[in-house]
Parts: C-alpha cells; sequence; structure tokens
C-alpha cells in the first residue's frame, strides 16, 4: 500500500508559516550552506520543486523518486495561484482540499471540497511504488492523521512566535519513531519519523 507522507518545513516552535502565511523566515544559512543543503535536498526529493523552478534546480529532467502525487490545502495552493500559476505541480498529480476553491481552476488539479480522509484513503489504496506528498497545511494534516503514516521535517533554527502549526486538528496523541535524523551546517535538520 502507498503512504501518506507529510514532508513539510517548521519553526522551532512547530510553525509552518506566519499568521499570515508567509514562509520566508526560513533561514538557509550563508549562500555556501545554502546551496550544499538545497542540492542535497533537492537530489533526495526532486519532485518537491515547483516545476516552474525545477531547471533552476537543476532537475528539469529528473525522475520522481519518492511521490507521484501531491495533496495539499488552499494555504499551501495558494501562493502559486496568486502568483498566476495554476498546476505547480505539473509533474505530479495535484489534488487541493479546497470548499472554496473553483473545480475547474485548471485541469491538471483537482479540487476536493470535501472528506479529504476519504481521498487520502483511495489514493492509498491504489497500485503504485511512488507514496503521496502532503504538502500541507496544518488543518488539512490534522484532518489526515489518522492516515498519514510517514512524517519528513524539516526544522529550521528559528522561532515564529506565532503562525500556523504543523498540524492543527482535535486532541489525538498519535505516536511516530524516529527512523533518522540528517543534520545540516546551516543549522537545519531533516527528521524522518514512521507511524508507529
Amino acid at each position: 500500500m502507498r503512504k501518506l507522507v507529510y514532508y513539510i518545513g517548521t519553526s522551532l516552535d512547530g510553525r509552518i508559516a506566519g499568521p499570515r502565511g508567509e514562509f520566508d523566515f526560513f533561514p538557509l544559512g550563508g549562500e555556501q550552506q545554502a546551496t550544499a543543503y538545497s542540492t542535497w535536498m533537492n537530489a533526495l526529493y526532486p519532485e518537491t520543486i515547483p516545476t516552474a523552478y525545477r531547471a533552476a534546480a537543476g532537475v528539469a529532467d529528473t525522475p520522481n523518486r519518492r511521490f507521484d502525487t501531491v495533496v495539499m490545502g488552499l494555504g499551501s495552493y495558494r501562493p502559486a495561484l496568486d502568483n498566476g500559476i495554476t498546476s505547480p505541480y505539473a509533474h505530479l498529480r495535484q489534488y487541493v482540499v479546497s470548499s472554496t476553491l473553483l473545480p475547474d481552476t485548471d485541469p491538471a488539479v483537482t479540487v476536493v471540497p470535501d472528506d479529504p480522509l476519504s481521498l487520502a484513503r483511495e489514493l492509498k489504496s491504489e497500485i503504485g511504488t511512488l507514496d503521496i506528498w502532503l504538502c500541507g497545511g496544518g488543518q488539512l494534516a490534522g484532518a489526515l492523521l489518522p492516515e498519514i503514516d510517514e512524517l519528513l521535517i524539516k526544522t529550521y533554527p528559528v522561532i515564529a512566535g506565532a503562525g500556523i502549526p504543523v498540524v492543527d486538528g482535535a486532541f489525538d496523541p498519535t505516536a511516530f519513531d524516529v527512523a533518522e535524523r540528517t543534520a545540516f551546517p546551516n543549522g537545519v535538520t531533516l527528521t524522518r519519523l514512521t507511524r508507529r
């Protein structure tokens, strides 16, 4: 069965974005450190680079390695939409969970107006070797927590103080085990956790 994997960046205090959805406060370190970190991450998960930036990131022709599908909430989709990009991950199957987004926003994007749990279960039951990337946001992660199989958490060395939490849902303690952790010279850590 395919896995639903929540791959997200967060501050030390568990914020994936600021109060207005801003995410430009995550520090990448100096140019050399940022380049080393980005090169490593892009090689590991090239399909998480938006289509418009894949050439600049050096992964334009790189096949998908981990994911073939992306599921996101409107908050995660909005930055692309605000820049006139209606299909931000054209190299993946794209689903946006939103009750307000028009269903014909882009033919390559499937708008799911409700019931993200059914969507996740349907996608996970498909035959395939690649997984499903839960791109965000916090409320969607809260709704999908029963179906999240793995977490890939990039933790940046900054405290936001306020903003959108990694998971915003009902109180539901869910145990995960640390499978591996990688620390980078710029202070970012990538932790992979699997559902216990």
